[in-house]
């Protein structure tokens, strides 16, 4: 009878053994994971991090820069449409005193886009800071290719970009500062892409 109990428990555990490797060859021990395919056709498996919050103490320096650069875009975002009628402007009169010799008729052509420019921008220009005011000479050189010393001495005569040079100086500013994209004036330049895209211009 024991001999008849060790063998219906062998059988028994033959048969479980039996089904546990069929189980196994059946079931996959497989992970599904998300997959990013490559515009060449490779497959890479990928996985989301979670969000981790990195907090310190700013600097005296981040602070400034950050300072500066904000009152920057601020004086672009206020200027820039300035900048891009005058230019506008500037290479309309161009185009009128191309072939225009007659000196009278030339002051006549500057006086009238001299009046129109005043009625259309004095207010708002005037209330402009001296920073501000500044910038807008940087983006006037950048719109027109000229520095604003320039521009006066060609339509009001070199006595007269004399006299807004001697004034520009008293406030701090330079009627024949340059415009470089690429060196001093490249954060200039960053914003105005920005700026550019918000008031729908052709940077």
């Amino acid at each position: 009878m024991a001999q008849l109990l060790k063998y219906c428990i062998l059988v028994c555990l033959l048969g479980i053994a039996h089904i546990g490797a069929f189980a196994q060859t059946q079931i996959a021990d497989t992970i599904r994971v998300e997959a990013f395919i490559t515009p060449e056709g490779d497959t890479i498996g990928q996985s989301w991090l979670p969000d981790v919050a990195v907090i310190t103490k700013q600097t005296r320096a981040g602070r400034n820069y950050w300072e500066n650069w904000t009152r920057l875009r601020n004086a672009v975002y206020i200027t820039y449409p300035y900048a891009k009628t005058a230019g506008k402007i500037i290479t309309e009169v161009n185009a009128q005193l191309v072939n225009v010799s007659d000196e009278k008729l030339r002051r006549q052509i500057i006086k009238s886009r001299e009046k129109e420019m005043k009625r259309d921008f004095a207010d708002k220009v005037t209330k402009l800071s001296v920073y501000q005011g500044k910038v807008l000479m940087k983006l006037i050189n950048r719109e027109t290719g000229s520095n604003c010393y320039d521009i006066v001495k060609e339509f009001k005569g070199g006595f007269n970009a004399g006299l807004w040079q001697t004034i520009a100086f008293v406030f701090g500013g330079n009627l024949k500062q340059p415009y470089d994209a690429n060196g001093d004036d490249r954060e200039i330049e960053k914003i105005v892409k920005d700026v550019s895209i918000m008031y729908g211009y052709k940077g």
